[in-house]
């Protein structure tokens, strides 16, 4: 006779993210992380490391955002962060927050100066 039958493991079950994360559900490090953060890695993964990491330094070779990262893998944003953490404090990581549109010329100064170089 056979015990109760214990169901598969879910992929998306509170559990799993409770795993990946060791039971954290915030960060703590001092640059603040939100969805547009670009993350690029600074280093090759490891035969030791987390496979969640793994996969996060082997796809920033060049820049994604921290929404990007969440929809590859297929993990919550915050989950993201909370690993994203751990890569920044050991310097596995570089993160910087893109561009603001405040910073970046007036588009009607543009649209000047492409007229006037057409009268030219």
């Amino acid at each position: 006779m056979t015990g109760p039958r214990r169901p598969e493991w879910d992929e998306g079950v509170p559990e799993r993210l409770y795993v990946i994360t060791g039971g954290r559900s915030g960060t703590t490090g001092p640059e603040p992380l939100d969805l547009v953060t670009l993350v690029v890695s600074r280093a090759n993964p490891e035969d030791v490391t987390q496979p969640e990491l793994a996969a996060i330094l082997r796809m920033c070779e060049f820049p994604l955002s921290v929404a990007e990262i969440s929809a590859y893998l297929a993990l919550p944003a915050s989950v993201v962060m909370v690993l994203l953490a751990d890569l920044l404090a050991a310097g596995r990581v570089e993160a910087r927050a893109p561009i603001p549109a405040a910073s970046l010329p007036d588009t009607a100064l543009l649209e000047a100066v492409m007229h006037g170089l057409r009268n030219l």
